[in-house]
Parts: C-alpha cells; sequence; structure tokens
C-alpha cells in the first residue's frame, strides 16, 4: 500500500519542480525592470520634484536595455529623495545619483549604451548619463533642454535617448534656469543653490 503512495508523491513532486522551472515561472522572477508592464513598449512614468511633476514616455522599442534599467530603480523607490545635482542652462538638467545630503546612492551593474537606436538628443527628451567610457550609465540621467546635437553619436559613441517629456515641460525648464553655484560637497559647479527634490516616482497604468 505505501509503494502507490510513494510514488504518488515523488509524481507531485516531479510536477512541482517542472512548473517551477517553466519559462513562466521563470519569467516572473525577473528583476531587472522587464517585468514591469513587460508588453508595453512605452510605458509611462511620472517624477513628482518639489518644483512640479513631469511625465515621461520611455521608448522600450529602441531602449530597451535602458528603459528597463530605469524601470528597476523606479519599482525600487531608488529614486525617491534624490536631487538633480547638475544644472547647466540651454544644455541639460542632470540627477537621481545624489541624496539631498550629497551622498551618492547605490547602484545596479552599469549597462549597455544604446546611444545608436536612433533617438537623439532633442530638447526635452530623457537620456542617460555616463562617464567618459561609452558603457558606464547606470542610474543618473538627464533632461535635454535643448537641441544637444554634440550629445548624438557620430565618430564617437553619443549619449542614450530612451524617451521624451509628454507632461511638464515647462517644469523642466524652470528647472534649467535656477541659480547655482559651486559645490565643496560635490567639488563641482552647476548645483541648484535651492535643491531641487524628486520627492516620487511611479509607473503610471498604461492606457
Amino acid at each position: 500500500m505505501l509503494k502507490p503512495l510513494i510514488m504518488a508523491l515523488i509524481f507531485s513532486a516531479l510536477v512541482f519542480t517542472s512548473a517551477a522551472m517553466s519559462p513562466n515561472a521563470l519569467a516572473a522572477k525577473k528583476d531587472d525592470g522587464s517585468q514591469i508592464q513587460p508588453d508595453n513598449y512605452y510605458p509611462r512614468v511620472k517624477i513628482e520634484t518639489t518644483m512640479g511633476d513631469i511625465v515621461v514616455e520611455l521608448d522600450r522599442r529602441r531602449a530597451p536595455i535602458t528603459v528597463n534599467n530605469f524601470l528597476r530603480y523606479v519599482d525600487k523607490r531608488s529614486y525617491e529623495n534624490t536631487i538633480f545635482h547638475r544644472i547647466v542652462p540651454g544644455f541639460v538638467v542632470q540627477g537621481g545619483g545624489y541624496t539631498t545630503d550629497f551622498e551618492g546612492k547605490s547602484n545596479y551593474p552599469e549597462i549597455f549604451n544604446e546611444s545608436g537606436n536612433g533617438l537623439t538628443n532633442d530638447l526635452h527628451t530623457i537620456a542617460m548619463a555616463r562617464q567618459d567610457d561609452p558603457h558606464t550609465a547606470n542610474r543618473q540621467f538627464f533632461f535635454n533642454v535643448n537641441d544637444n546635437e554634440t550629445l548624438n553619436p557620430g565618430r564617437d559613441w553619443g549619449y542614450a535617448v530612451f524617451g521624451m517629456i509628454v507632461e511638464g515641460e515647462d517644469i523642466v525648464d524652470a528647472m534649467s534656469e535656477v541659480e547655482t553655484e559651486y559645490s565643496l560637497m560635490l567639488n563641482t559647479n552647476n548645483v541648484p543653490i535651492e535643491p531641487i527634490i524628486i520627492k516620487k516616482v511611479t509607473v503610471l497604468p498604461p492606457f
């Protein structure tokens, strides 16, 4: 009598293991941003700041690595209470990397530079900041407040654009005009005197 019961238990365990290892189960375990609205090529994100709200439409079709990376930080609420620490009038509004105390936030591994995706650094687009090495983007991003052709790829790698502002262009324009100063904490110029804080970032429902 025990043998059939043992065989049934073994069979049940195998079925459970198989189900747990199925593609759907494995996909559900992903935590790289690709699990967020996975069928939506153009997810929208709302960035609430101390100067107003900005809505950005991301382009997952042309910049899948970059968009998923950005959504991962959003999902982890990692942009909350960070600042826009670099304001260059007529050029960029950059943020997402430092706390209000100018402490650098931890980041996920650097990502591949998708600057050759056909999207260009035009006015009111969003792109990834990086170091001199082209593949060093991780969490910091910037808004273009001009048509910045010099940031597009040419003979060298450019800066990867991954979306555009669809609401709140005036907010970003106002950010670009705030008074800045040299910061001893960051050892750099162009830091807003009055901090511009990212209060909350959320993924909006698809429409």
